[in-house]
């Protein structure tokens, strides 16, 4: 535009600023990024700041204010670059254009018609309705009586002599009412809501407001109102992302909904707007810094937030809402976050910064600067100008004001609900979750998904695992703690190493006739001799035991190969006198004397033994 010699306030520069082990950084890289405090965006000319947005971790005001120092030391750089690049390439001529207004005698004989109603208007009460109300009826009176009355189309004039249409003179109403709610605030300090400009409107919430969702809140400010609702997920619900740079999976989203209603407007509901789109990221960056990490809460987590009624920062009120209803459905926030919107006042030699603007001080304001953060910290901000630029007093004074009513804002959010439930919703799912070495990952899946499987369908749970950090985890989810706890059971069976001496409850899997198959773990199986059925004789296996019987047993041994000898005696009374015969030293031979005497020399000495059996149990 500067070469082109277009009408331009510029040249204007943008840099990202960054801060890695508490030095700023100018443009930093993403793996920079990775590890710094700081994301913010700052856009400016060579004598101001026109554009603020970002991230933070919770920093102060003034490590704030010196990012912004340092981005625009930056920007006057870039600037004089532009300069000299167009002072190089030699300048185009610039060119004449007559800008489309109002006309300076429309609104001068506007003025002398409404001023004083005007004034009288904006100094009544305040209340949304009323205020937008009043002034269309100014803006019909004046077009009526420069153009005549407007139920009387046939003899309505289109345009007055001097060719000014009806539009214009709605305008010049605007511009009236935009003249003299400015002055009542720089010369009197006085709101069209009468609040004073540091004054935070009335705030009203409450929590656990829609019973059947996981979590819910609801926050009023004034006459902007904002319902949150969290729904809890497992890791099948992430968002996946996929980026020039990135391919992540987001476990945290806000959606921010601004209906037709919310304005008192009928129309058409079509998708999502740029303008939500902007309003939910923002209030998502504010409280994404806060959860938990994935290890405590392996949650994935979804706000949707929606705007029942607005009148003005109804993104910093889905900030509260959003924290607030996380706060109800359990999920640990390190700390609650509040947000506010700052506007300002400004004609060159006065300067007025307002807390807590409302859409009207918005629309003919200076400056709508929206920042949030816990008591702390700021963790995110938002800044865009309608004038030249921001001197940095103006930004300290902001950043003060915001601070305070930040402190204000959370002092009611946490009268209502001081701190995170203990316990999550009944309708919540409960994930557990457990780390394990990833050897045993492909044991867990089994082959083709068989044993994830079965123990989904067995326990009615949602089991998944995945590795990070050089660990196994696996996460399952549940509508109920029991069925969470078989699942659990289960999984800790497989990627549990039975140890000698330890006692297990198993299932019969197996009958042979020199003993039984039992399963004392998930996929682990060990043999159960029928000379460690009782410390009888033992004839028949079956006659004690059957497929499917739940049995207490003793793990004997772990032999090298893998293999695991039970005993079920030490569960049984000890017959009087009884001695255990002494067992024969393992050879490398046929026969059972590898397993518990075996089947031969076992089978000898148990008939020896049994006989004193059949006596203490007085036969069979």
């Amino acid at each position: 535009m500067l070469l082109a010699g277009a009408p331009f306030d510029g040249p204007i520069a943008e840099v990202r600023v960054g801060r890695i082990d508490g030095n700023f950084v100018v443009n930093p890289t993403i793996d920079e990024l990775a590890s710094s405090d700081f994301n913010l965006v700052v856009a400016g000319k060579e004598d101001a700041i026109v554009m603020v947005e970002g991230e933070m971790d919770e920093v102060s005001e003034a490590d704030m204010l010196e990012a912004l120092d340092v981005a625009h030391a930056a920007i006057k750089v870039l600037c004089q670059a532009q300069h000299d690049f167009v002072r190089d390439a030699g300048p185009a001529a610039p060119f004449a254009y007559t800008p489309i207004q109002v006309s300076d005698a429309l609104v001068s004989r506007v003025r002398g018609i409404v001023a004083g109603r005007m004034e009288e208007h904006i100094r009544k009460p305040y209340d949304k309705a009323t205020f937008y109300g009043g002034i269309d009826e100014i803006k019909s009176a004046v077009a009526d009586e420069l153009l005549g009355p407007s139920d009387s189309p046939a003899t309505r004039l289109t345009e007055t002599a001097e060719g000014d249409t009806e539009s214009d003179i709605r305008e010049a109403v605007a511009i009236v009412e935009k003249e003299i709610m400015r002055e009542l605030i720089l010369a009197e300090e006085r709101r069209i809501d009468g609040r004073s400009l540091t004054q935070i409107r009335d705030i009203w919430c409450e929590t656990g407001y829609l019973p059947r969702v996981h979590g819910s809140a609801i926050f009023t400010r004034g006459e902007t109102q904002v319902l949150a609702s969290v729904t809890l997920g497992t890791g099948k619900d992430v968002q996946p992302v996929d980026q020039i740079f990135d391919t992540t999976d987001k476990r945290f989203y806000l959606h921010y909904n601004f209906p037709p209603f919310s304005t008192g407007e009928a129309k058409f509901l079509r998708g999502t707007s740029r303008r939500e789109i902007g309003h939910g990221y923002l209030a998502e960056r504010a409280l994404v810094g806060q959860l938990p990490d994935l290890e405590d809460f392996p949650y994935t987590v979804r706000i949707n937030a929606d705007v029942l009624e607005s009148n003005g920062s109804s993104s910093m009120a889905s900030v509260c809402s959003g924290a607030l209803a996380m706060m109800d459905a359990g999920v640990p926030l390190r700390k609650p976050v509040a947000g506010i919107a700052m506007g300002l006042i400004s004609d060159g030699s006065r300067t007025a910064v307002l807390s807590d603007i409302l859409g009207t001080e918005d629309h003919l304001g200076d400056m709508d600067f929206k920042v949030t953060g816990t008591r702390d910290g700021i963790t995110a901000c938002q800044m865009d100008i309608k004038i030249s630029g921001l001197s940095r007093d103006v930004l300290v004074t902001a950043l003060e004001q915001a601070r305070q009513g930040r402190e204000h804002i959370l002092g009611k959010m946490l009268e209502t609900l001081a701190e995170p439930r203990t316990s999550l919703s009944p309708h919540a799912p409960r994930l557990t979750q457990i780390s394990i070495d990833p050897s045993f990952i492909g044991a867990v899946i089994g082959p083709g998904g068989k044993i994830i499987q079965g123990i989904q369908r067995d326990t009615n749970t949602s089991v998944e695992i995945e590795e990070r950090d050089g660990l196994g985890y696996v996460t399952i989810a549940a509508t109920n703690g029991e069925d969470a706890e078989a699942a659990l059971a289960i999984i800790k069976g497989i990627v549990s190493v039975p140890e000698a001496g330890e006692e297990y409850e198993g299932t019969v899997r197996n009958i042979q006739p020199f003993g039984a198959i039992v399963e004392i773990m998930p996929g682990k199986e060990g043999l159960l001799h029928i000379s460690e059925l009782d410390y009888g004789y033992v004839e028949n296996v079956e006659d004690y035991l059957q497929v499917g019987d739940k049995v207490k047993v003793k793990l004997l041994e772990v032999r090298d190969d893998g293999k695991l000898r039970l005993s079920r005696k030490p569960f049984l009374e000890k017959p009087e006198g009884y001695e255990e015969p002494e067992r024969r030293p393992r050879s490398n031979g046929r026969g059972g004397d590898r397993r518990s005497g075996g089947r031969d020399g076992g089978r000898d000495g148990g008939r020896d033994r049994g006989r004193g059996g059949r006596d203490h149990r007085g036969g069979r």
